[in-house]
């Protein structure tokens, strides 16, 4: 065996279909398409969804809900979040701009202070919003809280 007698494996190498060469082809004439209709057309292109006209799903499926273009979307940051960070960087005030920067919120973020977790340093935090447990907790150790 050498390079002259290389040949692919049999059945793997057919032959295109030339459509629309004349009705000797045995493909001319509907060119496969078959006789009318939207898919025998030239441009035709199935719109998204189309499920050869059964009811579409997004049509049988109620709507329901709806999107308060007023909610304010909070980054939560618990506790103990804030207790480690003190204890990593020895911290005394912890604002928006430190939680960005040690990668706990992004730079557009409204940043709320939850209470879960135990907090035992005695922190000067800045943020958007406090609950009221974290703001409790905080100021039980002699801490400040000052919202945005």
């Amino acid at each position: 065996m050498d390079l002259s007698n290389l040949k692919p494996a049999a059945g793997s190498v057919k032959k295109d279909k030339r459509i629309g060469r004349g009705q000797g082809s045995g493909r001319g004439g509907t060119s496969t398409r078959g006789h009318k209709g939207a898919q025998s057309r030239s441009g035709y292109s199935r719109t998204r969804g189309f499920e050869g006209g059964q009811m579409p799903l997004q049509r049988v499926v109620p709507k329901f809900g709806f999107k308060n273009i007023n909610r304010v979307e909070y980054k939560a940051i618990n506790l103990d979040a804030l207790q480690q960070l003190a204890e990593s960087k020895s911290l005394t005030v912890i604002d928006v701009q430190t939680l960005v920067e040690a990668g706990l919120a992004a730079k557009n973020d409204r940043v709320k202070i939850l209470g879960n977790g135990e907090l035992k340093l005695k922190l000067e935090v800045k943020a958007h919003a406090f609950s009221n447990s974290a703001k409790a907790a905080i100021e039980k150790l002699e801490g400040t809280t000052e919202t945005l």
